[in-house]
């Protein structure tokens, strides 16, 4: 799977071990950045990037590291087609994508460890979303309110 991956200077600490994860794992990384560390750079332009590869099929899911996680989220889901979340557990990060069709995973570097990361990275590369009716009923409402909000 094309994973794209962007963090910003709060993020970029982690960054190495998830590509190394997802390397180890068969994925493609699609970096979008920081390819340098810059205490400057700022988690949204990151997290568009991230979305953007996602919304050209360059990707088909993304991660995107910041400090805490919580920027990277929230900047994450004002892009359309974009179901972003931060997970620092492995139960949320495979929950996320089965019931969810969560899209993007959102990691805070600042509060979880690398063997951590690596652990959530799988949970999440590796979940399916599920082709139970209720699940899909539930993501045609979350579509639909985006929808009604463009």
């Amino acid at each position: 799977m094309n994973i794209a991956l962007g963090a910003d200077h709060g993020g970029f600490s982690l960054k190495q071990t998830v590509v190394d994860e997802l390397t180890k794992l068969g994925h493609t990384i699609v970096d979008c950045g920081a390819r340098a560390y810059d205490k400057l750079d700022d988690y949204p332009d990151f997290a568009r990037a991230v979305g953007a590869a996602i919304q050209r099929g360059d990707a088909t899911r993304g991660i995107v590291i910041c400090g805490s996680g919580v920027g990277a989220a929230i900047a994450s889901n004002k892009l359309r087609g974009i179901r972003a979340c931060v997970c620092h557990d492995t139960y949320s990060a495979r929950q996320g994508v089965e019931h969810d069709d969560l899209n993007v995973l959102c990691l805070g570097a600042r509060i979880i460890g690398d063997e951590l990361a690596k652990e959530i990275v799988r949970a999440f590369a590796s979940a399916q979303f599920s082709t139970e009716a209720r699940f899909h009923r539930r993501r045609a409402k979350v579509l639909e309110i985006e929808r009604d909000q463009a």
